[in-house]
């Protein structure tokens, strides 16, 4: 039997999923209820791997949840993804053609399976982004500080920082 690759092209509200070398392809809305429709769709299905790209905020809970599921998850580089369907020559952009993009580019490259991170995890990856925006924001601060007239706004700064 044939173990079929999964692509799934994540967006911010929708999740387009294409079967290799099936062909079929529907789309189901990123939140817990199409996720749940998503694993019931593929349930009976032997699945190799189910690849998407890492789009920050949008893909996390739709990872949890599919490793959850027990599904063999590949979470790849998104610019690794566009060279490979610009090496394919796909210049026409939608989300159905990406998921699709991705399902080839699984059955073709079989990238490595990974199991999802722990909420822990995903936790301390969060809470590391922001604290290294806030480090940067800070720095910012110090540096316009330096080079303002205004008494004003150097107070407004100062303060700022000491808070």
């Amino acid at each position: 039997m044939i173990k079929l690759t999964i692509g799934v092209d994540v967006s911010k509200d929708t999740l387009d999923v294409h079967l290799h070398p099936a062909g079929d392809h529907r789309q189901f809305s990123n939140d817990p209820r199409g996720f749940r429709s998503i694993v019931r769709w593929i349930a009976a299905r032997p699945v190799a791997r189910l690849v998407f790209e890492a789009t920050g905020p949008y893909h996390r809970a739709f990872e949890r949840a599919m490793g959850e599921a027990g599904l063999p998850l590949c979470k790849v580089n998104p610019r690794q993804a566009k060279r490979f369907g610009e090496a394919l020559g796909q210049l026409a952009k939608t989300d159905r053609m990406d998921a699709g993009m991705l399902a080839h580019f699984g059955a073709l490259l079989e990238p490595d399976v990974r199991p999802a991170p722990s909420k822990i995890i995903s936790d301390l990856k969060d809470l590391h982004v922001a604290r290294t925006a806030l480090i940067k924001d800070r720095t910012a601060a110090k540096n316009r500080e330096k080079n303002l007239t205004s008494p004003l706004l150097r107070r407004q700064i100062r303060q700022r920082l000491s808070s």
